[in-house]
């Protein structure tokens, strides 16, 4: 795949039948004189067009019948997205038509491309760097407003950016480090230790706050994650419904009828949230429930925010040991707890004295008790009540009362994320890898120096630093790794 590159490619860019017209992309060394066997134009060839510009012609087939009238976006090297001769072929958006012209695009001389092709090119001939081409990708798939500009702030050099600056001035560092080894007899410092000192602490924080930002960057790639955790039977399932607008989670009055969680992302306020709705929480000898229960914890902890769901029909010995099992698995340091108080199509908040009861007796951070307490007593015409880390939301699963207000409660929880700010925030597993291993090799630079490590050894931990920065941008890379980022992309990009 990574040597093939004098070979001309094509792909459709678009998807066959779903609009009005497709895209057919062609690119490489001989790209413009394989569309002129393909295409008639109707003023000169393809070959003798400048680059940004346009020309109309003619698909025939081998009894030059006429196939389709397309339009030809002629690109030039380097001036192309792959940096290659290229050719974007405009024709209908008709499955018979893609297929045909591809048929000639081979017989031609072209070639299929491979997943991701296009952009390997891009990254290969320099037009951007790996942790960009990766962004492309991103770009592509993002489901709302704040991973589009995440994806998109990447795509146009802004992380590669800072770990290019990082790396730079480390690259500076270890060379005169390397120097005064080269005059070890004469004793020279050509490094200054209280400058390298300062730069060691700025790119150990800087590197530490890339690492913990992955938690909220990957949230807004992949959906805020809300764990939907409650006793069985109390309507978990039926919210998720009513939230999708959907049937999509099995309502049953059978106890313990989810058994595994059931993930479906939905867009708020312009950002995606992952709803997990998990197994009801009750003593059980079944071991399918229990296994599906363990997961139900595992949830709770990776979730930014835990909807607790409680019956209010139900009476203070069924609920209360369920209520306090959610509330200890909450970190309120991290996570969000919104507490629904379900069913009040049936029962009226503000009389039932039980739930009150079980909810304070399960929150052992008394300050959070008294304001549950205080709330819950006083709440009128199903408002909420809110806290900052715990909300106080009165819904009614099956008829939707207080649904709409669920809604805008989760989407103000998380509207800084739809903020202009420029802060970097990282969003893939592989970066977040290589930010920790330099991460790891600065804080024994840092330990080292301060213990007079000899200056060989110290420059030798700046340069495995200088390697993890470099691998993500594809300063430093592999085969192997090359092979898993862009098999990951669709065809034709």
């Amino acid at each position: 795949m990574y040597i093939r590159n004098e070979d001309t490619i094509c792909a459709p860019a678009t998807v066959p039948g779903t609009g009005a017209i497709s895209v057919i992309r062609v690119s490489g060394p001989e790209a413009h004189s394989i569309a002129d066997k393909v295409i008639r134009c109707h003023r000169g060839n393809i070959s003798d067009a400048k680059g940004y510009t346009i020309r109309f012609g003619t698909v025939l087939d081998a009894s030059e019948n006429t196939i389709d009238e397309v339009l030809v976006s002629v690109f030039r090297a380097p001036h192309s997205y792959t940096g290659e001769n290229s050719v974007e072929i405009s024709c209908h958006a008709s499955s018979f038509i893609v297929t045909s012209i591809m048929d000639l695009l081979y017989a031609a001389g072209a070639r299929a491309a491979e997943p991701g092709e296009f952009t390997q090119r891009a990254y290969l001939n320099g037009k951007m760097d790996l942790a960009q081409a990766e962004a492309v990708a991103d770009v592509i798939a993002s489901q709302n407003a704040a991973a589009h500009r995440i994806a998109f702030k990447q795509m146009k050099g802004g992380f590669s950016s800072e770990l290019k600056t990082m790396r730079g001035e480390l690259l500076e560092l270890v060379s005169l480090m390397e120097l005064e080894l080269d005059f070890s007899e004469e004793e020279v410092e050509f490094a200054d230790r209280s400058r390298l000192d300062s730069l060691l602490d700025q790119i150990t924080t800087h590197v530490s706050k890339l690492i913990d930002s992955f938690r909220l960057g990957n949230a807004i790639k992949n959906g805020v994650p809300v764990a939907i955790a409650g006793a069985t039977n109390t309507g978990k399932s039926t919210l998720l419904n009513a939230l999708l607008g959907e049937d999509r989670a099995i309502v049953s009055d059978v106890h313990g009828t989810t058994r595994d969680t059931i993930e479906e992302t939905l867009n708020i306020g312009g950002v995606l949230f992952r709803f997990i709705d998990t197994a009801g929480l009750r003593e059980t000898e079944e071991i399918v429930e229990k296994i599906g229960i363990e997961r139900t914890f595992k949830k709770i902890s990776e979730a930014s925010i835990v909807l607790g769901m409680i019956d209010l029909t139900r009476d203070f010995d069924s609920t209360y040991d369920t209520v306090r099992e959610i509330v200890s698995k909450v970190d309120f340091d991290t996570q969000k707890l919104v507490i629904l108080l379900n069913k009040t199509d049936i029962c009226e908040v503000n009389k039932n004295v039980n739930i009150v009861n079980i909810i304070v007796s399960s929150l052992e951070n008394k300050s959070i008790a008294n304001f549950v307490e205080n709330s819950v007593c006083n709440l009128e015409n199903l408002g909420s009540q809110s806290n900052g880390t715990t909300e106080i939301v009165p819904i009614s699963a099956k008829t939707g009362s207080g649904i709409e207000n669920l809604r805008q409660i989760l989407a103000a929880s998380q509207r800084d994320l739809l903020g202009d700010s420029d802060t970097t925030l990282v969003t893939n597993q592989r970066h977040v890898q290589a930010l920790s291993d330099a991460h790891t090799s600065l804080v024994r630079v840092r330990e080292g120096l301060a213990f007079g490590l000899p200056t060989d050894l110290a420059a030798q931990d700046i340069r495995e630093a200088i390697y993890h920065l470099g691998s993500i941008v594809g300063e430093i890379s592999t085969d192997e790794v090359l092979g898993n980022i862009f098999r990951n992309f669709c065809i034709g990009k």
